[in-house]
């Protein structure tokens, strides 16, 4: 469908408006509600909707294999896509704000859109979490009311679980081995992430790059899920947090203690920021300055056309030394509507 044959929703003094920052930080709003809605929905559907609709062994019964935890990491997996299918067009789709960070170190993001990205982000993740609870209220009612063991406001650490994150008991409280697990989860999403976006690289055509980024959420969860819940998103886990804490769950969610853990919140907030400047980092270390000298070897005749390229062994130009059309002839296109920054849990 063109856009000549969508009518404006609404006109007036304020539409003009909306293409600038602001309408980015709607849609970075947006994009992140849709990506809590489905991811902590599918975490409600686990954790208190099944067992309580009679869809497994008892009212209070989940996770009984390894095997339980795939729903939770594809359907979050499937909510960022979704979320940057949705918002990728208009604001990149951040969705998080480690992605907002390390694009604004070394992508050239506008250090000004820094703020309002995050703010909209964790805005939309209140949003989509409090969602969340208006649809699954009366299965986590009931799901605690039928649970044994401590509670707070009637409530158990596993029904907060569908809101945010808390470490594993093996860590017995301490904190920077959690710290650790986020800075390297979240380290691998901007790694993948910066890599399927570099037009330099092997990058995907736009169309395809949400679904990659999902791809790489599920592989993350798959494989260092459990050690502290991967939020690897300050605005997933941040957001949440503060709905479940205004509705009842209380020091569980802020500050974030419980039996084994004490003031874990600051660890899921810091510590993707870390990640985040850690994932970009490395990939220009070792691959983006790969790349510009493997550019920077092309020369360029005084007509504008790209010429032969200078190597040192005579080979012609390859797949191993920067295509000279393709992907590689659109080098260091900065970031649009059409090549999305993109996501993140």
């Amino acid at each position: 469908m063109t856009d000549e044959s969508i009518p404006v929703l609404f006109r007036g003094s304020g539409l003009k408006r909306r293409g600038g920052l602001w309408g980015e930080c709607l849609a970075e709003f947006l994009g992140t509600f849709v990506l809590i809605s489905f991811g902590d929905g599918v975490v409600a559907m686990a954790v208190a909707a099944l067992p309580g609709s009679g869809r497994t062994e008892g009212p209070t019964t989940f996770f009984l294999g390894a095997g339980d935890w795939l729903l939770i990491t594809w359907g979050w997996a499937f909510a960022v896509v979704f979320g940057v299918y949705i918002a990728g067009g208009v604001s990149g789709a951040h969705l998080n704000p480690a992605i907002t960070l390390a694009f604004a170190i070394r992508r050239k993001f506008a250090w000004v859109k820094v703020l309002p990205y995050m703010l909209s982000q964790l805005v939309g993740a209140f949003v989509g979490a409090a969602l969340v609870l208006l649809v699954y209220i009366s299965a986590i009612n009931a799901f605690d009311a039928a649970s044994k063991g401590t509670k707070v406001n009637g409530h158990t650490l596993a029904s907060f679980s569908i809101f945010a994150t808390f470490p594993a008991p093996y860590f017995h409280g301490n904190m920077w081995w959690p710290l650790i697990d986020q800075i390297v989860g979240t380290m691998f999403l901007v790694l993948i992430v910066v890599a399927v976006i570099d037009l330099r690289n092997t990058a995907v055509q736009s169309n395809l790059g949400p679904l990659i980024i999902g791809f790489a959420v599920a592989a993350i969860g798959i494989s260092f899920g459990a050690n502290a819940g991967y939020a690897i998103n300050p605005a997933r886990d941040l957001g949440p947090r503060l709905l479940a804490w205004a509705a009842g769950w209380g020091n569980l969610a802020v500050p974030g203690d419980g039996d084994w853990f004490s003031g874990y919140m600051w660890v899921p907030t810091l510590g993707p920021l870390i990640g985040g400047i850690v994932g970009v980092l490395v990939y220009d270390l070792f691959i983006g300055d790969v790349l510009n000298a493997r550019k920077m070897r092309l020369a360029v005749d005084r007509g504008g056309h790209r010429a032969e390229r200078v190597t040192t062994d005579g080979r012609p130009p390859g797949p191993d030394t920067l295509e000279a059309d393709g992907y590689g002839a659109r080098a260091g296109r900065p970031p649009g509507p059409d090549t999305p920054e993109t996501g993140g849990r």
